[in-house]
């Protein structure tokens, strides 16, 4: 058990389109804000194509601005993106600037995305941050801009994918389920400030009543804790090359508020 105190905690949430930290991390986020904890988050992808009816430039700079508004209920700290929407891969020139960003915040705490879920800029932003983290401290990896390696531990944590559902279609079950129900309104409202993509969603995916998708899934993850009304869910990624086998701040700064699956933390399938 590491001796990290709440306000001395520094947390990344990376994903990789604007929104997608308020649908599945914003709650947990906020929990950690009101810890005391340093929040920072990062859209890798820009946004430009989440649009039916704006030019490129146009909704780039929408979705930035609306990111930002987000941000700014949460008191954090936005990154800027880089890269298009459908153009975050797994190539040696986008994780050398993936690394130099983990190396400069060097997170205690990495909220990133499910290596399952039902796209790929979704999948491999996680498989970006998990070797950016996991080379953070290698002098001889390079990152652009060069920038110099970090040594202490961090603890990945992988959300759920959207739907709560893998690309197959099958249910991604979470080890950790983080309790919500405090701070639903809040997320609520970082949620809203998104408010061209309840415009896109509605006419590419038929999803209408955004906000109440978001409540609908954390209610679902709420009701597969056995535990809480309305939660966010999370699979703690590997320790090593990460910290210490026991690292797990998540659990250890949230206390009664993080409950993790008995079953899940045997090995087995729940």
């Amino acid at each position: 058990m590491s001796t990290l105190k709440p306000s001395a905690a520094t947390v990344l949430a990376a994903v990789a389109h604007p929104d997608d930290i308020e649908f599945m991390m914003a709650g947990t986020l906020f929990r950690l804000k009101d810890l005391g904890a340093k929040i920072y988050l990062w859209n890798l992808a820009n946004g430009s194509c989440g649009t039916a009816s704006h030019a490129k430039e146009e909704i780039i700079r929408i979705r930035r601005q609306e990111a930002l508004d987000a941000a700014k209920l949460l008191d954090a700290t936005m990154l800027p993106p880089i890269a298009d929407d459908i153009s975050l891969f797994y190539d040696q020139p986008t994780l050398a600037k993936v690394g130099a960003i983990v190396r400069e915040v060097n997170p205690d705490i990495i909220l990133t995305q499910s290596p399952q879920d039902y796209m790929e800029d979704h999948q491999n932003t996680t498989r970006l941050l998990v070797t950016a983290a996991f080379c953070r401290g290698m002098p001889n990896f390079p990152t652009d801009p060069p920038t110099r390696p970090v040594g202490k531990a961090t603890a990945l944590y992988h959300a759920l994918p959207h739907g709560l559902r893998d690309g197959l279609r099958r249910l991604v079950r979470p080890g950790i389920y983080v309790d919500i129900t405090p701070v639903l309104e809040r997320k609520r409202e970082m949620l809203a400030q998104h408010r061209s993509q309840k415009q896109w969603l509605d006419v590419s995916q038929g999803m209408d009543a955004y906000l109440n998708e978001m409540e609908t899934m954390s209610r679902a993850v709420g009701t597969l804790s056995k535990r809480f009304t309305l939660a966010e869910g999370f699979r703690l990624h590997s320790h090593l090359g990460f910290g210490p086998k026991d690292f797990d701040p998540l659990r250890e700064l949230l206390g009664e508020a993080c409950y993790p699956d008995p079953v899940y933390q045997q090995g087995l399938n729940p």
